[in-house]
């Protein structure tokens, strides 16, 4: 089988394509030149018989049930012991990232680490996804399969993991540098954190569910970014994803809705260089902007309180606006 490499001198936009398919080149390759293009996805991996299963796991699919939005105490202890262990999987995950290692490589690490921990990867066979993590990079909003292709230097990578064990879930996510990043995408990712934690800020029993989105879309349009409105945070606990939804862009229709003590949602902005449109790949997950500029991610699981929004997935230093990854 024969292949055809990209030409040293690339043609201008209206030349015929370097690939021999007779379209113009800016119909063809330039399209998807710089940009992230899908790899290999391997079969889905088993979980050991010993790992307690949530309900969807040997089916992909289960029927949602009204948990509550209030938590009770049991739960929220049980949320706090699965928050530390997707915590401690995300971090050591980010310790991986870097020039050359594949998403692949990465997922069986975040796969095998949560079975050590006693944990089920949440996401594996989801609604059928395939992985025991999202790895989303560049342009890649969210969703992004685990594949062959190695992270390059000058990517930025998130990592979204979720774990269920106690019989409850805990949800975080980081975009994390992969090598020499430009100080554009820098920027992205530093404001993105930023913006996740005046939304958690923004968190307190008594105030309208509307104050997070407000919070996050102040601080990114004041760096000229946008918000991506499709994608959202949501209500957890014993499931996935309950009815609350977490909106980060301030919408009046969520002043209504009062924040209580003792729920329990993530606050997960996704922040773009240029807009906010998406566009789904041919495997029906991975989303990416329409316009190929990048976008960055953080998330956490929290707790409201009468006070400061209590981190379910902080682990230590949580606290920090500024996480050692993103330096």
């Amino acid at each position: 089988m024969s292949t055809t490499t990209a030409p040293a001198t690339l043609p201008q936009a209206n030349d015929p394509c370097w690939c021999g398919s007779g379209r113009k080149y800016k119909r063809c390759h330039k399209r998807s030149e710089g940009r992230v293009l899908p790899g290999e996805v391997t079969p889905m991996r088993a979980v050991p018989g010993h790992i307690a299963r949530p309900p969807y796991a040997d089916t992909g699919e289960y029927e949602p049930w009204d948990e509550g939005r209030v938590k009770s105490p049991e739960i929220i202890d049980a949320m706090r012991r699965s928050g530390r262990v997707a915590s401690t999987v995300l971090r050591e995950a980010g310790e991986l990232v870097a020039p050359g290692v594949t998403t692949e490589e990465i997922d069986v690490y975040v796969h095998e680490r949560f079975v050590e921990l006693g944990a089920y990867p949440s996401t594996i066979n989801y609604h059928g996804y395939p992985k025991a993590c999202c790895t989303s990079v560049n342009e890649v909003i969210c969703h992004g399969i685990p594949d062959s292709r190695p992270l390059q230097d000058g990517d930025i990578c998130n990592i979204d993991v979720t774990g269920w064990i106690g019989g409850v879930h805990g949800d975080t996510n980081a975009t994390f540098l992969v090598g020499d990043v430009d100080p554009e995408s820098r920027r992205l990712v530093e404001v993105t954190e930023e913006c996740t934690w005046l939304g958690i800020a923004a968190a307190r029993a008594g105030r309208p569910l509307s104050d997070i989105g407000r919070a996050i879309e102040d601080h990114a349009k004041q760096h000229r970014y946008g918000v991506v409105k499709a994608f959202v945070g949501h209500g957890i606990g014993e499931q996935f994803h309950t009815d609350v939804q977490v909106l980060h862009y301030y919408d009046r229709r969520q002043d209504g809705i009062v924040m209580r003590e003792g729920m329990t949602f993530t606050v997960e902005p996704m922040i773009t260089l240029g807009s906010i449109n998406y566009r789904i790949w041919d495997d029906d997950w991975t989303a990416v902007t329409s316009d190929g500029k990048r976008t960055a991610q953080f998330e956490h699981t929290i707790l409201v309180t009468d006070g400061e929004a209590e981190v379910l997935t902080g682990g230590d230093g949580a606290v920090s606006p500024t996480a050692p990854w993103t330096r």
